[in-house]
């Protein structure tokens, strides 16, 4: 659980879809705006909880599960909104973040979905 974590706290990246030069002028903003607020509260959530999964607290489980379905429900609605508002040919530098980025997050959430389907054994 620890290293997915990590890894989802590093959804701040999703911040460049707001910076100008990371993608190209006029990406629809009902796609940015979302996107990056998303990944951002997602991040931080993440960190929040690697506190209580390290300590192996009794808030580690529900944390966890918090985080997991706020990151799946972002990524969901930033697809979404991509594909309605064609954001696809306005991703310039960042296109590496829907091609490489959303798919191993997309993996991951199911992982945690797996995970806490299963008997909780602490911060593996």
């Amino acid at each position: 659980m620890l290293p997915i974590l990590l890894l989802h706290a590093l959804r701040h990246l999703g911040l460049m879809f707001l910076a100008p030069g990371a993608v190209f002028a006029g990406i629809p903003q009902q796609f940015t705006y979302p996107a990056a607020l998303g990944d951002l509260l997602t991040a931080v959530l993440a960190l929040i909880a690697i506190p209580a999964v390290v300590s192996r607290s009794g808030l580690a489980r529900p944390l966890v599960g918090i985080f997991n379905i706020v990151g799946t429900l972002d990524l969901i609605t930033a697809i979404s909104l991509a594909t309605i508002y064609n954001a696809a040919p306005y991703m310039g530098p960042a296109y590496w973040i829907p091609a490489f980025w959303v798919p191993a997050l997309l993996v991951t959430h199911y992982v945690v979905f797996v995970l806490l389907g299963q008997r909780w054994k602490g911060p593996m």
